[in-house]
């Protein structure tokens, strides 16, 4: 993150001299600085020399665009900067854009306020010319209005810059898929030119037979390290500790982790997915790796799930920093009662600890699936709190990003006999709304869940790649949730 820079621009015009231009970019540098200080931001802020003619903005989308620790840039019209000088700059800027409209003081000196202050200080229509250049040309952007000093207006950039560091990690983002999709699944197939196009993404395949060969390959000093980690950081239980009866099985978990840190490395992926129709000499469905892998900040999607692993990197990226986690989910089955209705979410073996409360147990039960030796895998609850569940969905001529803000609850018994990292969730508004909408929607069954991000920053995500968003909130009703649905295939058919 500390590579990673929002530029700050400020745009006014030649028209008023050298003397309120100092002035100018004597008070944009206060700004930047009380934002910047603000602590709330996830990367630099950095201010840039004011702009004042056609060809110095258009300078500046270049050098923008070409400058790889560029994340955004957040623009702000301190004086009536007219907006025909923007049209190149806008036009070229490629890195995603905030429209911050604000002004250096917060209150008016009513008793000294004099027409060379009135002059000096212009946003409120200055940002209202630049608004509408923006709204002419169809420029994406994010509005934020407010002082400097409202924590408001830091959180609600802070959320915009998460979900430019996401976006700015999707430019960049390989997504190593071992073997293919699972047989006969509509929902994990996807067009991976478009999401290129789209989103940035690279997604390509390897064979597992490379994977099982690196396993093979792992020395018995590595694993013995491995091992020796995994005893000091989780509950291991005994019969896979050192001198216990499945211990060797603890040891083919540590070589898988080692094999795919390893390739994962040598390819340059920080996502990837597995696929259980196709382990080729591989003795364990990946568990406890691909855990511990997720749990370091690689995406992940299970049976060739490259959407699910490549939005999950994008929001690990988002979220580093904040409390809580980030995991791959999936919908398992309901609770209708009595009581409150649930949702219990998890999946076979591979869920993030990143959301775990106290200290995961590693086990090792049979699988049933896979026809592989029986897997080690991280056992815990998922922390209670807000969250936010979300998928990618391919709709033939568009993503469709679908998302719930959900409340995570601590499960009304216990879970002794469920042998996976788990999450009980409410879903909002609850869970029969939640559910219908999710479906009318598209959404697939495998998610993200994300205790660190909200619904402001996959709204703000899904707005700089340009994906629909249909979320699902306390204030959703199926009937409006359709209808809206109805207006943004419309809305995508034309733009596109």
């Amino acid at each position: 993150m500390s590579a990673r820079e929002i530029w700050f621009v400020t745009g006014s015009q030649g028209l008023y001299g050298p003397e309120v231009l100092e002035q100018v970019a004597e008070q944009s540098q206060q700004v930047a600085a009380l934002l910047h200080g603000s602590g709330a931001l996830p990367a630099d802020l950095t201010w840039r020399p004011v702009v004042t003619s056609s060809e110095g903005i258009h300078r500046l989308a270049t050098d923008a665009n070409a400058d790889p620790s560029c994340v955004g840039v957040v623009a702000w019209m301190h004086t009536f900067s007219p907006a025909r000088m923007w049209i190149r700059g806008l036009d070229a800027l490629q890195v995603p854009l905030l429209h911050l409209h604000t002004q250096a003081n917060e209150s008016l000196p009513w008793s000294s306020i004099d027409m060379d202050f009135m002059n000096l200080n212009q946003a409120a229509h200055g940002d209202r010319e630049f608004g509408y250049i923006q709204s002419r040309m169809g420029v994406v952007r994010k509005t934020v209005v407010g002082h400097a000093s409202d924590v408001h207006v830091t959180a609600r950039l802070a959320a915009w810059t998460r979900a430019a560091l996401a976006w700015h990690e999707g430019r960049r983002l390989t997504v190593a898929r071992f073997g293919d999709t699972m047989r006969n699944v509509a929902v994990t197939e996807g067009d991976r030119t478009e999401a290129q196009w789209r989103l940035g993404v690279t997604v390509n395949a390897f064979a597992v037979a490379d994977l099982v060969a690196a396993v093979d390959g792992t020395s018995d000093a590595e694993v013995d390290a491995l091992v020796g980690e995994y005893e000091d950081t989780y509950d291991v239980v005994p019969e896979l500790r050192r001198g216990g009866g499945r211990h060797e099985a603890l040891r083919y978990g540590a070589r898988q982790e080692l094999a795919l840190r390893g390739l994962l490395g040598d390819i340059g992926a920080k996502a990837f997915t597995t696929n259980f129709e196709d382990l080729a000499g591989l003795r364990q469905l990946p568990g406890l790796a691909v855990q511990r892998l997720m749990s370091d900040g690689y995406g992940f999607g299970g049976e060739g799930d490259w959407k699910t692993s490549a939005l999950l990197r994008m929001l690990k990226v988002a979220g580093e920093g904040l409390p809580g986690g980030t995991s791959f989910m999936e919908d398992y089955t309901y609770h209708f009662g009595p009581g409150e209705p649930l949702s219990l979410g998890a999946h076979m073996l591979e869920v993030c600890p990143t959301i775990a409360t106290g200290t995961p147990r590693v086990e090792i039960h049979p699988l049933g699936i896979g026809n592989r030796e029986d897997p080690v895998r991280l056992v815990f609850d998922a922390e209670p709190g807000p969250a936010v569940v979300a998928c990618l969905s391919d709709l033939g001529d568009r993503f469709r990003m679908v998302a719930n803000e959900i409340e995570v609850v601590v499960p009304p018994e216990p879970l002794p006999r469920l042998p996976v990292g788990r999450a009980v969730w409410k879903p909002a508004p609850d869970l029969r709304t939640s559910a219908e909408c999710w479906i009318v929607a598209g959404g697939s069954h495998h998610t993200v869940l994300s205790s660190q991000v909200d619904a402001e920053v996959l709204a703000d995500l899904a707005r700089i790649t340009r994906t629909e968003l249909a979320l699902i909130d306390a204030d959703t009703r199926p009937a409006r949730f359709e209808q809206e649905l109805r207006w943004n295939e419309a809305y995508h058919r034309l733009v596109r």
